[in-house]
């Protein structure tokens, strides 16, 4: 038996044993036999990954599976802002009542600031309004039944490929989803005019969703004269657009660059609606802090459908969480902890910049067959490797390196310190896979 074989062994023990199912297939044990049907679910791809990883006990093993940034040496972080953001909140002795239905309005304030540059007309103009949720993915979910409520004949156009859990938010809301070229395989860059066309040709009224800087899984970003070419698809077509922004800052660095494509559109008075994540950015994972924000057409559309996206929050979670809130708006809003923020921000993504080209650099002076000069191209958390389904179970199995199967990695588990062993792991599956 080969190393390959029994590589390929090892990894399906382990997902069996993470990934226990009944011999009947049921669920066993309720007296009723109500839910004597109901299937164990499949594990979500991530959270796997991160088991399987917990798990091995190899001291070679490297999580490149979870998007939350990490140090050089291997550690999460929680940025300095961030703890004297809660020192500052601790000292003014808060109450901990409820929030309303559209969550803690001056975070909602600096929330649109920041996307928009603060003095941008549309902060002004009425018709551009907010509502508090549990982070990007609350906000998806938010808008998922906003759309299914009030634009229910209209397709949602996601980019091939996507996030993982964007079809599966749709599709839980009863939302028709369908998809729109992005990523060339041959090029391992964007597919533009694949992109434009399929813009074009979806039906009017169309919900297109566009990842606002640092594409994931890919890592492959429009141009800004392509942004240009995009936004004009979009207007002429009749469409609607979907923002997911969950890097800004991350992605370059730069604050206002990672926003440039949502700012144009604003120009450009093309509506739409902003799902914004603070998970990343300031590194509050677990304390889901996010906004829905929608660009309407006029004032009263926009206090329309704010007013409405509160009747969802009641229904679906009654009100949001205080804390993270007021850490974002105590960051923002204070000069000095702004400041300290965005060299913070800075270093992180300097640091993943960093790491890409150690990775690549490594790729090359092993001769690993290829060209791997899109490792270093592309932007944001993630890399889109090009790697085959076979080659990253591989990469598992055999080099204890954890990763998803459609060959995305995370930029922020590469070190200093494992860059040249996850090179060596590549160049092996690339050459006998």
């Amino acid at each position: 038996m080969d190393s390959t074989t029994k590589a390929t062994i090892r990894l399906n023990r382990i997902t069996s044993a993470l990934c226990p199912v009944q011999q009947d297939g049921q669920v066993s044990g309720n007296a009723t036999g109500m839910f004597s049907a109901v299937q164990p679910a499949p594990p979500d791809a991530i959270f796997l990954t991160k088991k399987m990883f917990l798990a091995d006990k190899d001291s070679r093993k490297v999580n490149l599976g979870i998007g939350a940034y990490r140090t050089d040496e291997g550690k999460p972080m929680v940025l300095k802002c961030v703890k004297k953001a809660e020192q500052m909140i601790l000292d003014q002795n808060l109450n901990k009542e409820y929030l309303g239905q559209g969550g803690y309005d001056d975070f909602c304030k600096v929330g649109r600031e920041l996307v928009l540059g603060k003095g941008n007309p549309a902060l002004t103009s009425g018709k551009f309004v907010s509502v508090q949720s549990l982070s990007g993915t609350g906000a998806l979910r938010l808008t998922m039944d906003f759309l299914k409520k009030y634009a229910p004949g209209s397709a949602l156009y996601y980019p091939n490929p996507t996030w993982g859990n964007h079809n599966a938010i749709a599709k839980e809301a009863g939302v028709v989803v369908a998809n729109y070229r992005y990523w060339d395989p041959k090029t391992r860059g964007l597919d533009f005019a694949g992109m434009i066309q399929d813009i074009t040709n979806a039906p009017k009224g169309s919900v297109i969703c566009l990842h606002a800087c640092a594409h994931n899984p890919t890592g492959v970003d429009p141009t800004p004269a392509q942004w240009v070419g995009i936004a004009d698809a979009v207007s002429n077509a009749g469409h609607f657009v979907l923002f997911d922004s969950a890097y800004q800052g991350f992605a370059s660095g730069d604050l206002d660059k990672d926003a440039h494509s949502i700012r144009l559109f604003t120009k450009r008075n093309i509506p739409f609606i902003l799902c914004q994540s603070f998970a990343k950015n300031i590194g509050l994972y677990n304390e889901r802090v996010g906004c829905l924000h929608m660009f309407m057409d006029t004032v009263e559309e926009a206090v329309a459908c704010k007013s409405q996206a509160h009747i969802l929050v009641r229904r679906m979670y009654s009100n949001p969480p205080a804390h993270g809130a007021r850490i974002v708006h105590t960051v923002l809003s204070n000069d000095g902890l702004n400041k300290m923020w965005q060299e913070e921000l800075a270093g992180m993504a300097k640091r993943i910049i960093s790491m890409r080209h150690m990775l690549r650099d490594c790729l090359v002076a092993l001769k690993t067959p290829g060209n791997w000069d899109h490792i270093v191209s592309q932007i944001g958390m993630f890399s889109f490797t090009g790697l085959s389904k076979p080659q990253c179970e591989q990469m598992i199995a055999k080099h204890h390196v954890y990763m998803l199967k459609n060959g995305r990695i995370s930029m922020a588990g590469v070190t200093s310190k494992n860059a040249k062993y996850i090179a060596e792991a590549i160049n092996d599956v690339v050459r006998t896979c």
